[in-house]
């Protein structure tokens, strides 16, 4: 049975192409897409995947958009069971522009799931047996699913017993956090909304994470910088990264990387210091894709030992 089970409660099939300027109200011509199953659970199940762990990605699924991201899963050879709803399934759309390099990313609300299709996703994660060590639920929250929707996955997971991961925004993000989780990975904006706190030093966004633990929110924050790395904070332990210098051909799911590859570490029990070196490499061989296509094992490997760390 998996080790890691993912909810992705608003997948999205992922279409990537790339452009030389973009111009309004003209056709633009575009290259070939790539298409990659897309979402955060999913991505972080694929990325789990290829690093050896035994995980299921859990979604629902509708329509021919559905089965089409069922089918990249299959390819990518990733476990996976996808609920049956009446909506269609979305697209996001990513455009990368050559003449300045700048990324365009276009995310569609997503179908609006029914509350019986939503209570389908709790049921089937309720009765995995035995259940999961890790329970990861990750992405926004689809329509028609309330902003408690990851809390409810929280409450689940103290209940069979799992370490719940969160990943996501806003009122969902808050909600879940005061139902209480393992492990968080808020932005540094998140963060200060969460906190009601400006964080212009590392010593304020310390602080800030070590409340959301007092506060019994989370026992570890992993918290991303975006260009300046990131932080992981404990209640004891505070450790800093910065970002590694490498091409960037796309950040889509650079954070999803980080996080399987953090998860994974910590799973095997290693210390945070070799968790967070190896999701910073994890998220830098990410952005070195094209498109989805995450991280590879590789060139995870090949990064971690240019990652350099400091107590915080």
């Amino acid at each position: 049975m998996p080790r890691f089970v993912t909810l992705t409660p608003n997948p999205a099939l992922d279409v990537s192409t790339a452009v030389d300027t973009l111009v309004d109200a003209h056709k633009l011509r575009c290259d070939a897409p790539q298409q990659h199953p897309g979402g955060g659970g999913i991505n972080v199940a694929r990325v789990l995947h290829r690093l050896g762990s035994d995980v299921l990605a859990v979604y629902p699924s509708g329509g021919a958009t559905g089965e089409r991201l069922h089918g990249l899963l299959q390819a990518e050879g990733v476990p996976d069971l996808r609920l049956p709803i009446a909506g269609e399934t979305r697209e996001s759309f990513t455009v990368h522009e050559r003449a300045s390099g700048r990324e365009y990313r276009f995310v569609l609300p997503g179908p609006a799931l029914r509350p019986e299709e939503w209570q389908a996703c709790l049921d089937h994660l309720r009765h995995i047996s035995p259940p999961p060590a890790w329970l990861v639920s990750s992405g926004s929250l689809p329509p028609g699913v309330d902003a408690d929707g990851h809390a409810q996955v929280a409450r689940l997971a103290r209940e069979v017993g799992a370490r719940m991961v969160v990943d996501s925004s806003g009122p969902a993000l808050a909600a879940a956090l005061q139902a209480g989780v393992w492990l968080v990975k808020p932005s540094l904006r998140e963060l200060s909304e969460l906190t009601g706190r400006d964080l212009p030093s590392t010593a304020a966004q310390r602080e800030a994470a070590r409340h959301l633990i007092g506060q019994g929110q989370a026992q570890v924050v992993a918290l991303s910088l975006g260009g300046g790395g990131a932080m992981l904070v404990t209640a004891t332990q505070c450790l800093r990264a910065d970002a590694l210098s490498v091409p960037v051909a796309s950040s889509v799911g650079a954070g999803d990387s980080f996080l399987a590859a953090l998860l994974w570490a910590l799973d095997r029990e290693t210390d945070l210091a070799d968790a967070l070196a190896t999701a910073m490499a994890a998220g830098a061989a990410a952005v070195m894709a094209e498109g989805t296509a995450l991280c590879q094992p590789a060139d995870v490997q090949a990064l971690r030992h240019q990652v350099r760390l400091q107590s915080c």
